[in-house]
């Protein structure tokens, strides 16, 4: 079994995939965390990869390359803002939050102040979306590629969870 989950920026989506991984006894990847060790080994941050690869098309392809070949092994939950396009999944969840949830979240995270999380979920969601639509002609924002669609503003980590459980067992187990 290949269980997406994608996101806003902010929105629990690999909290909620760590738990799924976890309940279902699957392979937990993490494409966000793959870019995160890019942008460390580079020296630079997240937000400054996402706006070098609007100018360099292999950064993604690098990491959408090595998405499908972990999948490809299956009986994995893939963290993944595009893995519901990519991957032939049999679950495919998308998770949103509000800006301000959204902004509150990663400045309780990164340590940051609300403004500056703001402008870093901006920059870094305009950033993806522009590559997303220029490299595979993917529109993020087009969510009928998902089974399940969550809200999680004022959603538990454990009620997510169980939301997403429920409706994986209806459709899949």
């Amino acid at each position: 079994m290949i269980v997406t989950v994608g996101g806003s920026i902010g929105s629990g989506k690999t909290t909620l995939a760590k738990n799924l991984a976890g309940k279902l006894g699957l392979k937990y990847y993490s494409v966000g965390q793959m870019m995160r060790r890019l942008a460390d080994e580079r020296g630079i941050s997240v937000l400054d990869l996402s706006l070098m690869a609007e100018d360099d098309p292999s950064i993604d392809q690098q990491l959408d390359t090595k998405q499908k070949e972990l999948a490809s092994e299956g009986n994995c939950v893939m963290d993944s803002r595009l893995g519901a396009y990519l991957l032939d999944a049999d679950f495919k969840i998308w998770l949103d939050a509000s800006p301000q949830v959204q902004a509150e979240r990663i400045a309780g995270r990164d340590g940051i102040s609300l403004e500056e999380a703001k402008m870093r979920i901006a920059r870094r969601e305009a950033s993806e979306n522009k590559r997303y639509r220029e490299i595979y002609g993917i529109d993020v924002e087009n969510r009928s590629v998902y089974d399940l669609i969550l809200n999680t503003d004022n959603m538990t980590k454990e009620e997510v969870l169980k939301k997403c459980l429920d409706a994986l067992k209806s459709k899949c187990l």
